[in-house]
């Protein structure tokens, strides 16, 4: 099986939807150890599984935050909508370590240069980390709003709010029927 075939094999049929945004490099890399090393398809796909930051439970609200679940902490931020429709981020205002956030309260602010918005918690949960870089570099908001540029950590308190909270799917139906109007 030549390198190219393998690699879009792997990007096409055997990686989960939510993964399949990860750069071709690293599907190089391990297509070549495929061969190199004679490791089985299953064994590839493993070790970029191990190596991919997957969020199955990445959920959105209808304001355009993002939680990303992964135990009973959730990672919380503004999405890549969000963030465009803002423009440029001058400000971000992040909460208190500690401070108990109850779902639908205010734990931050993002101003930009046309706008400031509220970020509220999409899920019940006390503060247990914050991005302090986003203090000096607000940017990152718009760099990868997704990434690196989350606002805080949640320790959960009600899982079962995740429920009510819009999938991938859900929140683009939602980002195109706000945009169409």
């Amino acid at each position: 099986m030549s390198l190219r075939t393998l690699s879009a094999r792997m990007v096409r049929s055997y990686m989960p939807k939510h993964t399949r945004a990860v750069p071709f490099a690293l599907y190089r890399y391990y297509a070549s150890a495929y061969r190199l090393f004679r490791l089985s398809t299953a064994q590839v796909l493993e070790h970029v599984c191990r190596r991919v930051t997957c969020h199955p439970t990445k959920r959105f609200t209808s304001d355009h935050e993002w939680i990303s679940v992964d135990g009973d902490i959730g990672t919380v931020g503004i999405t890549d909508y969000a963030q465009r429709a803002l423009g440029d981020v001058v400000f971000v205002e992040i909460p208190a370590i500690g401070r108990v956030a109850n779902r639908g309260d205010q734990i931050g602010a993002v101003e930009s240069v046309k706008a400031a918005s509220d970020i509220y918690a999409p899920v019940s949960g006390e503060v247990v980390g914050v991005n302090d870089q986003l203090s000096n570099e607000p940017t990152l908001i718009n760099e990868d709003p997704e990434g690196e540029g989350w606002l805080a950590k949640l320790k959960l308190t009600n899982k079962a709010e995740l429920d009510d909270l819009l999938d991938e799917a859900a929140y683009i139906e939602h980002c195109e029927a706000a945009d169409s109007h």
